[in-house]
């Protein structure tokens, strides 16, 4: 699948062996089906060796232990949770639910025929911007864009001749890095900024009433072009160079529309705005809610949203094209998109009971709060104690998978301790977010880890946790010294990360 690297400059050549190794080691590990089993055994091998052990929350002053699941309490929760930890696993049914509505939009041809639109009429060589650029500014969607845009990257680079997983992984990279930056306020930003001032307020109460969601905007509009330019520079030197060409079985030739095809587009054009349009009445309207936006009942539905965003154009053009004649052959195709998700369901259910596990045995809030007080007793300052945070919290992000647990916890721990040292509690968050983007791709402990590599494997059956590791570890460590530098700067000319934040405390 590699290409010839004799025309490869030194650098890279020695850099694609470096990927190759960690391609190499990541995918002696099991199947991740296996690997997420062998974890959750681990976790209860683990919690049974520390059973006991504890640290206290500063905040509450409570005292929070490891949970022993190999005893017979802990062996009662094993049998008794395992359907709840697999129906519960937070992105199964977001999951399952969108890709019904992808599923059915790419089964009756309107996903190729619309790339076909785009292939004729957008200037390729804008097309990786684009795509790591509409990652970006998907967190504005919540965890949608690790459902959508991933998958469609790949088909939309299968149809112009390239490989399908530089696709992906622009894409991968582009909505990771999204959750530091935006040029629109996501309910990341609300919920950060809640938590924030609520760690706040133990130090100084006065202080945590002017922080608002606001509080990291100037950085993270910033860093939407500094993550679409350095997304889009990794992908077509480093991670597609590297990937070669494709020799899998999907195939991506695209033609001219035919006329049934542009009558198809022009009317599940239609139906899109008209879905469209009667979304955003119900956003501003039944479903707006009494408080922010971005945190009314419409937001919280925003998954079926996106499913009948594709489903009606989908169904339309299937009807146009012939594609779907009656009910059966959409039962039909409904079907094949379930079965094309059969491996992910299953697993699902080893990843479910894995994170369930060690969420229960309290393992990960035991670690967080030991590292920092491994911080607090560094006696770090200025840039030291900025990198030393920044490298803990990426140590954090590989056993904590989701970014409000995880600042959940970091939150009332961290926040002091940098505002006592004089740093602002905003900034402490901006700390906070650029190390939980740059991880969030090569941790298997991210929630949508297992839907990647359920996507990629469509083109490369065969591919492990280390393939797509080894794509991924060229954005994380981009995107961190791009973050690091632009932080220095940054830091030097005492810009404030956000309307009335400033970088001092």
């Amino acid at each position: 699948m590699k290409e010839n690297r004799t025309e490869i400059s030194s650098g890279r050549r020695f850099l694609f062996r470096i990927l190759d190794g960690i391609e190499w080691l990541g995918n002696k590990l099991p199947s991740p089906l296996l690997l997420f089993a062998i974890l959750a055994f681990i976790v209860v091998i683990i919690s049974g060796i520390f059973a006991g052990v504890s640290v206290t929350n500063p905040t509450t002053g409570e005292a929070v232990e490891v949970k022993n699941l190999f005893s017979l309490s802990g062996l009662n929760y094993i049998f008794n949770s395992a359907v709840d930890n697999f129906i519960g696993f937070p992105p199964l049914g977001a999951v399952l639910v969108t890709m019904l509505g992808i599923g059915l939009a790419e089964q009756t041809g309107l996903i190729n025929a619309s790339l076909k639109g785009i292939v004729f009429s957008f200037p390729q060589k804008l097309l990786t911007a684009a795509l790591v650029f509409a990652g970006v500014m998907s967190s504005v969607a919540v965890n949608a864009g690790y459902v959508v845009l991933p998958p469609l990257g790949a088909v939309l680079f299968l149809g112009l001749g390239r490989h399908p997983l530089a696709g992906l992984a622009a894409a991968f990279a582009g909505v990771s890095g999204g959750f530091g930056a935006n040029l629109a306020l996501t309910s990341t930003d609300a919920i950060l900024q809640e938590l924030t001032a609520e760690a706040t307020r133990t130090i100084d109460p006065a202080y945590a009433e002017t922080i608002t969601v606001t509080m990291n905007y100037f950085f993270a509009a910033v860093s939407v072009v500094l993550i679409t330019f350095i997304g889009t520079l990794v992908t077509e030197k480093i991670v597609e160079p590297r990937l070669g060409k494709y020799e899998g079985e999907e195939e991506g030739e695209i033609d001219e529309l035919t006329s049934l095809e542009k009558k198809g587009m022009r009317l599940a054009g239609i139906g899109f705005i008209i879905t469209f349009a009667l979304m955003a009445y119900l956003s501003f309207g039944p479903l707006r809610g009494d408080g922010a936006y971005i945190e009314s009942p419409f937001f919280s539905a925003l998954v079926f949203v996106i499913f009948l965003l594709f489903l009606v154009p989908g169904l339309i053009y299937g009807i146009v094209t012939k594609e779907i004649s009656n009910d059966k052959d959409l039962t039909k195709l409904l079907g094949k998109t379930m079965a094309s998700m059969s491996g992910y369901i299953a697993l699902a259910f080893t990843a479910g009971q894995f994170i369930a596990y060690f969420r229960e045995t309290n393992l990960g809030t035991v670690i967080a709060f030991r590292g920092a007080d491994f911080l607090n007793s560094t006696g770090f300052d200025g840039i030291g104690l900025i990198l030393t945070f920044i490298g803990l919290t990426m140590v954090v992000n590989f056993f904590i998978g989701s970014s409000s647990a995880k600042w959940t916890i970091l939150a009332p721990v961290f926040v002091p301790i940098m505002m006592n040292l004089g740093y602002s509690p905003e900034f402490t968050t901006l700390l906070y977010r650029i190390a939980d983007s740059v991880t969030n791709m090569i941790t298997p402990l991210l929630l949508y880890f297992p839907v990647i590599i359920a996507f990629a494997q469509r083109y490369d059956k065969k591919l492990g946790i280390g393939t797509l590791i080894s794509m991924m570890i060229p954005y994380s460590v981009a995107f961190l010294f791009g973050w690091l530098l632009l932080l220095l700067v940054w830091v030097l000319l005492g810009i404030p990360v956000g309307p009335g934040a400033p970088i001092q405390y």
